[in-house]
């Protein structure tokens, strides 16, 4: 047994299994040639950002496009950034858009897939025993350096203006320790942390092909990385290696700030003889603001979180559709010659992702939202409303749900139609959208064009009512109201109106405007006709008689 050897029994001595038993536990995917393996890793430190949904998203559609697998993997070894219940936040964020993970965390202590556990707290003999076999190979050591001597190292590299800083060449004091001061320090119960015993070199460079960038060159990595902390919790780089591998990850999606890190993520997959995953460094989510763009902020914009879409009552297939556009630039093209297609059947690629930051546009998601809500039939559009409705807005929800069936009936008003309508783009506007339909909520308006009486709108509105049948379908009711245009001094035809105005009162819209003021409260809505069948003869009676009242009043 070598010194090397001795150093891992001292080190690890309750670690009997080998890399080579990782392997046969978690063999390669039987998956087809070019799929793709992605996984979204979050830390559990706080709310899911609008830019970690754009991530998943990207690694889940990467996933599926390929015929491949995604997961969900929680990375909870920086224990002093966590916060309570962090992970059910991740999950109902995910839950509320509908992204769907093939395998992973599924919920505070459940996870499904042959490849976990999902949790890298759950995972420390992985890394145990991976970090064993670096001692045995001599590429990683125990460092005994306290807080004190390496910011004392730090002050040094400073004075003596060192270009890189770090633990590396002759900066790192316990890379040449011997077997024995090694092995007195563990026995003197000296703290430490484990090591790679890096073997880059400063003049030396690199190049990866980023899947988004294209090649990237870079200096390789010098320093020597803890790999494990003192309490034997591996860094963040160190269970990225180990976990991509063993996880069998082919690509990995992730935020641009994470280049800088590419050199000794490298290094770490060369050091434990791993195949380096593939790496699409996204942009950042981006904000217009004075003139510029910066980046979304946590602590400045509440859209940053997705807990305000969700609130707001944005439709989950919108924010979905809203976020293709800015992942791929050929998407609004694909979805115009694929209107009624699953947005996980568009042929997504890493090469049309912009290398900019994507700029977030609400006006333009609003935009795509009244488009996907049009698409609705009314149940959907009902169901969904008294779905978000029964959280943000109760009172809402118990008129709504007060009768299903009529709010149904409400709600499918100008669906289905060749130009359906275009006036809802999140669930909190239909409340004023549809509140003339419903009595708790209608406030009746009588403030009549300019170019109409009070003596005429009761006129009007008599002479209706003396002619108007619930049943009549929408041409019988039309004709009624233009039969009574001329005997009151109007034009059933608007285009006569126009050639001659002062031989007129006015034309038939101006008519129907009246009926639409005196039934609705308002002078713009969808088809009349559709809301007078939807409110029923009683009510339009009722409402009609009260608007006559008014103007005779």
């Amino acid at each position: 047994m070598n010194d090397n050897q001795k150093l891992a029994e001292l080190l690890f001595p309750d670690v009997t299994q080998t890399v080579e038993d990782l392997e046969q536990r978690f063999p390669p995917r039987d998956l087809p040639q070019g799929a793709k393996v992605t996984r979204f890793a979050p830390s559990p430190t706080g709310f899911l950002h609008i830019g970690g949904l754009f991530s998943a998203f990207v690694s889940v559609l990467a996933a599926k496009a390929s015929g491949g697998v995604s997961f969900l993997r929680i990375e909870d070894t920086d224990k002093k950034r966590e916060i309570e219940d962090g992970v059910s936040g991740i999950l109902e964020g995910f839950r509320n858009f509908g992204i769907d993970f093939d395998e992973g965390v599924t919920g505070f202590d459940s996870e499904s897939g042959a490849y976990g556990p999902y949790v890298q707290s759950r995972r420390a003999h992985i890394y145990h025993i991976v970090a064993k076999q670096l001692v045995q190979q001599g590429l990683a050591y125990p460092c005994f350096c306290t807080e004190e001597e390496l910011a004392a190292l730090r002050e040094e590299q400073e004075k003596t203006g060192a270009l890189i800083k770090g633990y590396y060449g002759k900066w790192a004091k316990c890379r040449c320790l011997s077997c024995a001061q090694q092995a007195e320090k563990i026995a003197a119960g000296t703290p430490y942390v484990l090591r790679l015993r890096s073997d880059g070199q400063e003049d030396r460079k690199f190049t990866f092909d980023d899947q988004i960038r294209g090649k990237i060159e870079m200096p390789e990595n010098i320093t020597d990385a803890v790999l494990l902390k003192t309490d034997g919790i591996p860094t963040y780089h160190f269970a990225h290696a180990c976990d991509d591998h063993f996880m069998r990850v082919t690509h990995v999606i992730r935020g641009d700030e994470w280049i800088a890190s590419v050199p000794l993520h490298m290094a770490l997959f060369r050091a434990c003889g791993f195949r380096p995953v593939k790496y699409a460094h996204v942009s950042p989510v981006m904000k217009e603001e004075n003139g510029g763009k910066r980046k979304l902020s946590k602590r400045k914009d509440p859209e940053a979180a997705v807990s305000y879409f969700v609130q707001a009552g944005f439709p989950k297939e919108a924010v979905l559709e809203y976020l293709l556009t800015l992942i791929n630039s050929n998407f609004e093209d694909w979805r115009r010659a694929n209107p009624a297609a699953s947005l996980y059947a568009f042929p997504f690629s890493f090469k049309k992702m912009s290398q900019s930051g994507a700029l977030f546009d609400l006006v333009k998601l609003q935009d795509v939202s009244k488009n996907v809500i049009s698409r609705m039939d009314g149940e959907t559009v009902a169901a969904r409303t008294m779905e978000w409705a029964k959280v943000y807005d109760p009172d809402f929800y118990a008129v709504l749900h007060a009768d299903p069936a009529y709010t149904c009936r409400v709600l499918s008003i100008d669906r289905g139609t060749p130009k359906p309508r275009k006036d809802v783009a999140i669930w909190s506007q239909v409340k004023d959208s549809v509140s003339y339909l419903y009595d708790p909520l209608f406030v009746p308006e009588y403030t009549l064009a300019e170019n109409m009486s009070c003596a005429d709108a009761s006129q009007i509105l008599r002479a209706w009512l003396g002619v108007y049948d619930a049943e009549d379908d929408k041409d019988t009711w039309f004709q009624k109201i233009k039969d009574l245009c001329a005997p009151l001094g109007y034009t059933p035809n608007v285009k006569e109106y126009k050639k001659d105005p002062d031989a007129f009162k006015g034309h038939v819209g101006d008519v129907s405007g009246v009926i639409r003021l005196a039934v609705t409260g308002r002078r713009n809505t969808p088809d009349l006709h559709a809301i007078l069948q939807v409110l029923g003869a009683q009510r339009v009676t009722q409402r009609v008689q009260d608007a006559i009242a008014y103007y005779e009043n």
